[in-house]
């Protein structure tokens, strides 16, 4: 049985009414950039609080996962804010394939000329993929995502792609390593704690790559500060 990479990007289990877009990631996308959206929606009326909920998948994922999913006994698990660490971590432990939880395919959009631009967060995948480090590329979307595997037709033909719902998934893995993403450019910061509790009912030890902790206080920001949000 191929060794596995195990990647979970944490909006998988995040739902929204509204399109938050493409951002960079860094410290203003995955802090100051909700503070700007906070004071943006507070002026309109509106609790952006209420416009995010996680999914009941949550607390039953890990037992799921368990059911098709066979671990190693030393297997190495990571946690980042960024999902572009998946990249080096198939790599390093030699994964023959990568089993995606995620919102988004993250296989490089733009088509296959996607994939000549350097790895980031949304073709890592796909790189992998072109670069031949990995043979199989099994992506579980998300219940709440908008994306299809259409746009990727292209990158269909040409690799070894498959699309599934985890609850018609009845395959079965052996999983070298596991990455838990938290994309903080995408999910909230006041969902921050539950996150932390779903990384640790994992059950094993790992390792925190690049992963600051978001102070979330929107009740006792400066005036300052909130000029200094609205232009981030």
């Amino acid at each position: 049985m191929e060794t596995c990479l195990l990647s979970v990007d944490w909006d998988y289990f995040v739902y929204t009414w509204d399109n938050w877009g493409s951002y960079l990631e860094n410290n203003r996308s995955i802090t100051d950039l909700w503070y700007k959206r906070y004071i943006q929606a507070k002026a309109r009326g509106e609790d952006i609080e209420k416009a995010f909920r996680l999914s009941s998948e949550l607390d039953t994922f890990w037992n799921r996962i368990r059911k098709h999913f066979i671990f190693e006994k030393n297997v190495k698990a990571y946690v980042s804010d960024s999902h572009t660490l998946s990249y080096k971590i198939a790599k390093e432990n030699n994964c023959k394939a990568v089993y995606l939880f995620d919102s988004h395919a993250d296989l490089g959009y733009g088509g296959l000329s996607s994939l000549d631009f350097e790895v980031n967060c949304s073709n890592w995948l796909g790189k992998l993929l072109k670069e031949k480090q990995i043979e199989q590329a099994n992506i579980f979307y998300s219940p709440y995502t908008a994306e299809k595997p259409e746009p990727f037709s292209q990158m269909n033909r040409v690799y070894n792609i498959r699309y599934y719902h985890f609850r018609d998934f009845d395959g079965c893995a052996m999983v070298s390593a596991i990455h838990i993403c938290r994309s903080g450019a995408w999910t909230p910061p006041w969902l921050d704690n539950r996150f932390v509790q779903f990384v640790d009912a994992m059950g094993f030890t790992y390792e925190t790559v690049d992963c600051p902790e978001r102070k979330w206080d929107p009740a006792n920001i400066s005036l300052s500060d909130q000029i200094d949000y609205l232009m981030a």
